[in-house]
């Protein structure tokens, strides 16, 4: 039952505040999207921290689609992937309603009298109703419904400002790019069906391994049927968590109001990929090909998205080239198969990279809704509580904790866990050193954003300065709530998502079949990972050959022994991440607070490099020039040759050539003289008996 109104909740918000408001009023649409979300998030928390995850739950809705050999139930799929994203969605969700109340308060894209806020607040209902839908899923087509519903909310809020071109073009331009992915994601789910006559989730998990022996005839070869299906899956992951090649559309969704870049672009949809990955665990660990894709387009998203960062200027393309690059951290670590540090870092992301988004529309609030970074400075003391909210966030986001023990912000323990994931499940190879370079100039730009916003001198308008003032509470009271998640989330659930096997098993509810304790060092590592791992594959065997869904939110392959491995990392291995992050912090203070002047300095004497990551690695140019412009120049003939000159030009030429010119023949045969009409009806008759003349009659 909780589920259930946890689910829809958010809808019910979206209706009432987007439909009923004129009864209601204004505020009342407000408050009431605002508290049926708050109410959501606390039941979240209550089934995430009560849930029994040996016992996956599924909670039927109604029957939903009937067609021949397909039957789809819309029922809840309730274990602990699906509790962990109920938290990250409805938590960040209400505390972005609460702080839309401020940020949204005389926006000055509206003119006075316009009624924005309860469109703009159902809008948030209704992304969170669709997200929900989509990690609720127990079967394909429901997971796609939800995917497709946060695309038309992405969509709507993105373009909110509508008067803006700007905003309707990075409105079109996330619509287009994600249905790319979503397109790989349809052939996908087509794919399972055709193989496995279901879309259920435990039917498809069930026939994993046979999938894995199987042969499909695509594009005009024969493929693997795993990696190819797992491949198609994760094309759809592409497009909504903004990887390489489909990553375009992620920075110019800045153009939406900030709530909007901190609930869709940092926590909640961008990670609908990760979870998708996830929850096909029990596919994705038959697909070895499929996932060495997926990881090595991680590792080099995370590289790119951390380049474009270095020198980006508006503060929210900043922060949303992080989160490009965060998601690709994320990847990595479930395409080396440790799905549960790609949970962790997933968990912990959402509330560091929620609160640095909220903190960023704070500052911008305080100057006047002005972005670019080069025009603050010295607003420490101005707004000192979205400084330390600020400060929290990039010390989570930049990995700051000490070395070689579990104390630490979040960001600390769940990157760090993923780079040792990294280098064990590729032997050392290039995506671990990717990410480790990715973690420096992840540092680099990071604190490069905190030196320009708060230290130094002021720069730009100096009226805005004079006036910049702290936002109201209203605004300040969510980023209290997230930095908590910040400081302390990956402390309390480190061992849950990243300690001994038996720990993990438990939290994410895959039996334990081993009769020995797994003992401890005093360094933290498994002296019985060797027998817990040998009683893990013979299981993994067992139900690799019983036809039965594997037990537990995600699944282990028998040869997956990733997490023992990246357990006994190196110690330099395990040091690096804080090594990288020592240096981009060291760079910054150099760049930003000791020689001000090396910037411009360093970017002249690297005039083509710095134009390279500040045109984003060109991929828009050269997007525009393969795809866009043909596209239009196809379009133009089409319309000027096809549509204007064919299609019109044949309905014009009949309507105005043909037909007046037999209407005009006809016309003189209308004489008015009677032995003319006689003439015709004997002309008539003489045809007519010739015809029977010579054919019978016979038909």
């Amino acid at each position: 039952m909780l589920a259930k109104i946890i689910l829809f909740a958010p809808l019910l918000g979206a209706l009432i505040g987007g439909f009923g408001w004129r009864i209601i009023g204004e505020k009342g649409a407000q408050w009431v999207t605002t508290g049926l979300l708050f109410l959501a998030a606390v039941l979240s928390w209550i089934v995430f921290l009560g849930l029994d995850a040996s016992d996956t739950q599924h909670i039927s809705i109604l029957r939903w689609v009937e067609s021949g050999t397909l039957s789809t139930d819309w029922s809840i799929r309730l274990d602990r992937l699906t509790a962990i994203m109920l938290i990250v969605v409805t938590t960040v969700s209400a505390l972005v309603h609460l702080y839309s109340f401020g940020y949204m308060d005389h926006d000055p894209q509206w003119k006075d009298g316009e009624s924005y806020k309860p469109r703009f607040f159902a809008y948030l209902s209704f992304f969170t109703f669709a997200m929900l839908m989509l990690v609720t899923s127990d079967n394909l087509l429901q997971m796609f419904f939800g995917w497709e519903g946060v695309g038309v909310a992405s969509y709507l809020l993105i373009g909110f400002y509508y008067r803006k071109p700007s905003a309707n073009a990075a409105a079109i331009k996330a619509f287009v790019v994600n249905r790319v992915g979503d397109f790989g994601f349809a052939l996908g789910i087509f794919g399972l069906y055709y193989l496995t006559d279901s879309i259920r989730f435990d039917d498809i998990f069930a026939m994993a391994p046979e999938l894995s022996q199987m042969e499909i005839h695509f594009l005009w070869s024969d493929w693997n049927a795993a990696n190819l299906l797992a491949f198609l899956l994760f094309i759809g992951a592409m497009g909504k968590s903004a990887q390489l090649f489909l990553h375009t559309w992620l920075p110019d969704a800045m153009e939406g109001p900030t709530p909007v870049s901190a609930l869709i672009h940092a926590a909640t949809m961008v990670t609908a990929g990760v979870f998708l990955v996830c929850r096909m665990s029990p596919l994705m660990e038959y697909a070895p090909q499929a996932m060495a894709f997926v990881t090595i387009i991680g590792a080099f998203t995370a590289f790119f998205a951390a380049t474009v960062g270095l020198v980006q200027n508006d503060i929210k393309r900043v922060i949303a080239y992080s989160t490009c690059s965060q998601l690709g951290y994320m990847f990595v670590a479930a395409g080396v198969g440790v799905y549960s540090v790609a949970m962790f870092h997933l968990f912990t992301h959402a509330f560091f990279k929620a609160m640095l988004f909220l903190g960023a529309g704070s500052v911008i609030h305080a100057m006047h809704h002005e972005q670019d970074m080069r025009n603050y400075g010295a607003l420490r003391k101005k707004i000192p509580y979205t400084f330390w909210a600020m400060m929290i966030g990039t010390l989570a986001i930049t990995g700051v904790g000490i070395p070689l023990t579990h104390v630490g912000f979040a960001g600390f323990l769940s990157k760090d866990a993923v780079i040792e994931s990294a280098w064990a499940g590729t032997n050392g190879g290039g995506a671990f050193w990717l990410l480790v370079v990715a973690a420096l100039f992840t540092s680099f730009y990071s604190w490069r954003l905190m030196f320009m916003t708060f230290y130094g001198t002021p720069r730009g308008d100096q009226h805005t300065h004079d006036h910049a003032h702290e936002s109201p509470m209203v605004m300040l009271a969510p980023l209290a709530v997230l930095a908590l998640g910040a400081v302390f989330s990956g402390m309390i659930w480190y061992g849950s998502f990243f300690g001994d096997h038996k720990s993990v098993n438990d939290f994410f509810g895959i039996p334990n079949h081993h009769s020995e304790a797994t003992e401890t060092s005093d360094h933290g590592e498994e002296k019985g990972a060797h027998k817990e791992s040998v009683a893990h594959k013979d299981e993994s065997h067992e139900l690799a050959h019983s036809g039965q869904a594997p037990q537990g939110a995600i699944f282990h392959h028998p040869e997956n022994h990733v997490m023992d491995e990246a357990h006994h990392a190196p110690t330099w291995v395990k040091v690096s991440p804080f090594v990288a992050m020592l240096i981009g912090f060291i760079t910054a203070v150099w760049m930003y607070v000791w020689d001000k002047a090396a910037p411009a300095r360093i970017a002249e004497l690297n005039r083509p490099l710095y134009l390279f990551l500040l045109n984003k690695w060109y991929f828009d140019e050269i997007y525009n020039a393969i795809f866009v412009r043909p596209a239009k120049a196809l379009g133009r003939f089409l319309w000027k040759r096809g549509d204007g000159a064919t299609i019109d030009g044949s309905i014009n030429g009949i309507a105005m050539g043909i037909i007046p010119f037999f209407t005009r023949l006809a016309g003189r045969a209308q004489s008015g003289y009677i032995f003319t009409y006689a003439l015709a009806m004997v002309i008539g008759i003489v045809v007519l008996v010739s015809w029977m003349s010579f054919t019978g009659g016979a038909k």
